[in-house]
């Protein structure tokens, strides 16, 4: 989970970039943090790096599906 201290560093938005998953290998649209749909699990990534694949220590598919990046915060 996203912590922050100080709200007036960021503005709410609406924007359907926060609606869309993605898979991992896609280039990332937007640089900020992507959280996985199945296990929670949170990444940084830059605009255009790739989502990163299935890590088994953090994502197991038998318990979680699929990998499905979602944007929770844009840089």
């Amino acid at each position: 989970m996203v912590l922050y201290k100080n709200i007036g560093y960021f503005s709410k938005s609406e924007s359907s970039e926060f609606d869309t998953t993605r898979s991992p290998g896609t280039s990332a649209p937007h640089s900020g943090i992507y959280r996985c749909e199945g296990c929670g699990s949170e990444i940084a990534a830059n605009l255009g790096d790739p989502l990163p694949p299935q890590n088994r220590e953090q994502h197991d598919p038998n318990r979680h599906g699929t990998i499905r990046w979602r944007l929770i915060a844009w840089c």
